[in-house]
């Protein structure tokens, strides 16, 4: 099922907030395990299309895309399963460097100035950072997961989970880890988020 809406609010940069390169950074399994990069997926699984993502279905999942109205462009696609919800943009980069480390630093200096508490952590998926952030008189639990790949970085932010929940968090690395991305040919400047359509149904993968 697929819906428009404004997804989960939480302190999120703009793109031009990605001010800088670094080492690529990413699960030492990425390109085994994910997230994919499209020359690496290759057989017959169906996906669901939204241009630089692609999303392998699952029952119950609902996939949301937040619109930026006056440019009339997706800025990120939300996928909620099971009570999670996980946010993912995708971003240009060079060939042989990445963002994730220097979008860490501008989250951790963004998140702070909103009253959030952070913790920098390594995980399954490498760098992560954990917040705490005060919301509507509460505290959220917030992950906020990255992977460079081959031209590409995907950017993850996870909500709806207990950061003390092993089966709910994984599941959440579950689906960060089935994204798959497709940067397309087309040359972009880095840091540029790279287009996103409106779902198309699942169809099989050439």
């Amino acid at each position: 099922m697929t819906e428009a809406g404004e997804g989960t609010a939480i302190p999120d940069p703009e793109p031009d907030g990605l001010e800088g390169y670094g080492p690529k950074e990413a699960p030492a399994d990425r390109a085994e395990n994910g997230p994919f990069d499209i020359s690496e997926q290759v057989g017959t699984q169906p996906y669901v299309d939204l241009g630089a993502l692609k999303i392998p279905p699952r029952q119950d999942l609902v996939l949301k895309v937040q619109v930026q109205e006056e440019a009339q462009r997706i800025m990120a696609v939300s996928l909620e399963f099971e009570g999670i919800e996980l946010m993912l943009q995708p971003y240009a980069t060079p060939k042989s460097s990445g963002l994730w480390g220097e979008a860490r630093e501008q989250l951790r200096e963004n998140l702070t100035e909103q009253g959030a508490t952070i913790e920098e952590v390594e995980g399954s998926l490498g760098t992560e950072l954990k917040a705490r952030a005060p919301h509507d008189g509460e505290v959220s639990q917030i992950r906020f997961l990255g992977a460079d790949g081959p031209r590409w970085f995907l950017r993850g932010v996870v909500t709806g989970i207990d950061f003390d929940d092993a089966d709910r968090n994984a599941l959440a690395e579950e689906l960060f880890r089935q994204v798959v991305v497709d940067r397309g040919r087309e040359p972009m400047a880095p840091r540029d988020l790279i287009p996103m359509h409106v779902p198309v149904a699942p169809e099989q993968d050439a």
